[in-house]
């Protein structure tokens, strides 16, 4: 059990959210998968909704507005203690704000980006609000990671911008991100052979107890299991699209990895 209370340190996967085509129908999808209870905010919120786990935040979603066509995606928010500072950063650094600041009044203040090799990302600044209140566990967040065909520049922003430190792994093309000496997140490299319509991305993991099963239960709620299944060290995971087009990861850790 991983239930956590004071803010998110620099650059550390705060939150994530989408905006989605059916608010509805992505609450049947992953309330289904996951287990999640909802608490949905009043219209002038645009109905915002939480997914919560034992009563507490994991995830978010809102509704897109009808005229507009932007593909559903999970938005990845990194922790910041000074927004306007952040955004300063990610313009000196080649990165360009997509959303302006929002503030949302006592729970925070956000913002959404672009990296220099173009994959989005937000910021949250945690007032009341300090992101997932829940991780590591079934139905919740384990990790986050970018995708992108630059892996040694975007490191070097990231780095730039929040001040995480780099610990390459010495066996694989893969970059772990640090945040006060804890591993939070990483980078890699995307193949030669991936196809360039696949933009670089942050992909969102969801920890789930029994992997084939909740491919099974994916499946007949309607979501589309993508690729195999892949092995290591980390868990046995997967890349599932939602109904409404969004995709992600289930990952099923070995039973020695801590909660």
């Amino acid at each position: 059990m991983s239930e956590l209370s004071t803010p998110y340190a620099p650059g550390t996967p705060a939150w994530v959210d989408m905006m989605t085509t059916d608010r509805v129908a992505t609450m049947d999808f992953y309330g289904g998968l996951f287990g999640w209870d909802f608490e949905i905010g009043g219209p002038e919120t645009g109905y915002y909704t939480m997914a919560l786990v034992r009563g507490k935040p994991v995830a978010g979603f809102g509704e897109m507005p009808r005229d507009v066509m932007f593909p559903v995606v999970w938005t990845t928010y990194l922790a910041t203690d000074d927004l306007e500072e952040s955004i300063d950063l990610i313009g000196a650094n080649g990165g360009k704000v997509l959303v302006p600041e929002f503030d949302t009044g006592g729970p925070g203040r956000g913002a959404v980006a672009v990296d220099p090799s173009g994959a989005a990302f937000g910021l949250w600044e945690a007032g009341t609000h300090i992101g997932a209140y829940v991780v590591n566990e079934p139905g919740t967040v384990i990790w986050n990671e970018l995708a992108t065909r630059d892996a040694f520049s975007a490191a070097e922003f990231y780095q730039a911008v929040f001040g995480l430190a780099l610990d390459p792994l010495p066996d694989f093309p893969y970059t772990q991100l640090k945040a006060d000496g804890r591993v939070v997140g990483g980078i890699f490299g995307m193949a030669a052979d991936i196809p360039a319509e696949i933009p670089p991305h942050w992909m969102t993991y969801f920890a789930v107890a029994d992997l084939d099963a909740a491919v099974d239960r994916a499946r007949d709620l309607g979501g589309i299991p993508v690729g195999d299944v892949a092995e290591s060290r980390f868990g046995r995971f997967m890349t599932v699209g939602d109904p409404m087009g969004a995709t992600f990861k289930v990952i099923q850790p070995p039973p020695s990895t801590p909660s």
